[in-house]
């Protein structure tokens, strides 16, 4: 009889794919694993607590820096907060600016979530293709923002300018391209039966799991949970275009595979009717004060991030300062559900499914 025994190792915080900063404490007895405990807090910074001491408009910038993969979200979040406590009415072509900016963060954001994902199990091709059209995405931000990376785009009323001159039509050319692009992706990956068999049934999780873990976003609706802010609970201008939830039943490590595909596509068709209903009246911005003061009082925001659903709460005591702010992160959340998905597996698939999940460490860390 071979005699086997408990083993602790480190996943990280160091190694590439824990996609950041992020360790997990492992005990396995061979190569099952038994227990996982996530340690979280390395890249911590503060930004709550440090937003007590900045202006509104102050606070933008470090909230690029929470999920920076999804900066133009994060930007919009605690201006729709703040415009909510004002009760702000924004231009229309403003709301049209962010709403293109946010869909095209989405589409990159899952791009790089693609190639990641793929060179995490093996496979560097796709994360070569999926950060070429990343590329183009970052090129369309950055001549829109003046950033690559950490956009600081938008602001209490609107936006921090108006998009330069034929910039609305490279983004209309843009999502043919992507689309054929996404469709090679398909070719070269998604009935690869290598790809799926290490991703089919790996990760599994209940409905009942998703909603008792407080999941959002692609790891809710791969379980067949049709929940998406942008249409149930519409804010911005979301309520003006055509696109679908898109949701899938296995719960698996491949139906968030699928899920996350498909909400390029839709994100592509938001962008695609933005461009062509986009008023040219060049009004970006809404009258606000040069200090920007949110009334006495409490809010809550929440809207559909790439990770799932991002909240921004905001007390004021009147000031031009919070009293309290706090933000909900969905990676935080998601990443509750980890020590129960790798209880029992095996070692190969500890990757595979902590991928999976699409975690962003500065979001997590807050």
């Amino acid at each position: 009889m071979i005699r086997t025994e408990e083993m602790m190792l480190n996943v990280g915080p160091q190694h590439p794919s824990t996609h950041g900063v992020f360790r997990l404490v492992i005990k396995v007895d061979g190569e099952t694993i038994k227990e996982a405990t996530p340690v979280i807090g390395y890249l911590h910074r503060g930004t709550e607590k440090l937003a007590e001491d900045l202006q509104y408009t102050q606070i933008i910038p470090y909230t690029d820096r929470m999920d920076y993969l999804s900066a133009m979200t994060n930007n919009y979040v605690i201006c729709h907060a703040v415009e909510t406590m004002m009760s702000l009415e924004l231009p229309d072509h403003a709301e049209y600016l962010r709403v293109l900016a946010m869909e095209l963060g989405r589409v990159a954001s899952h791009l790089v979530w693609f190639g990641t994902y793929l060179l995490d199990i093996g496979a560097v091709s796709p994360f070569l293709y999926a950060f070429r059209e990343r590329e183009a995405i970052i090129n369309l931000l950055n001549e829109l923002s003046g950033g690559r990376l950490t956009f600081n785009y938008m602001r209490v009323g609107g936006v921090k300018w108006d998009a330069p001159e034929g910039w609305i039509d490279k983004v209309r050319d843009f999502v043919p391209y992507m689309r054929e692009q996404l469709a090679g992706y398909h070719d070269l990956v998604t009935g690869n039966e290598i790809f799926l068999n290490r991703v089919k049934g790996v990760g599994r999780y209940t409905q009942e799991d998703a909603l008792q873990y407080s999941l959002s976003g692609a790891n809710l609706r791969c379980t067949g949970v049709d929940w998406d802010l942008r249409k149930h609970e519409p804010y911005s201008i979301y309520d003006r275009f055509d696109f679908d939830v898109i949701t899938r039943d296995g719960g698996d490590a491949w139906a968030r595979y699928q899920c996350r595909l498909a909400e390029i596509e839709e994100s592509l068709k938001i962008i695609e009717q933005a461009v062509e209903q986009i008023p040219n009246d060049g009004k970006f911005m809404a009258k606000v004060p040069r200090i920007i003061k949110a009334p006495k009082g409490e809010a809550f925001v929440r809207i559909e991030s790439p990770r799932g659903e991002i909240g921004c709460y905001i007390a004021s005591e009147g000031k031009k300062e919070p009293y309290r702010i706090k933000f909900r992160r969905p990676s935080f959340y998601n990443l509750q559900i980890l020590p129960k998905l790798l209880e029992g597996e095996n070692m190969a698939n500890l990757i595979t499914i902590l991928g999976g999940v699409d975690i962003v460490l500065g979001e997590v860390d807050g």
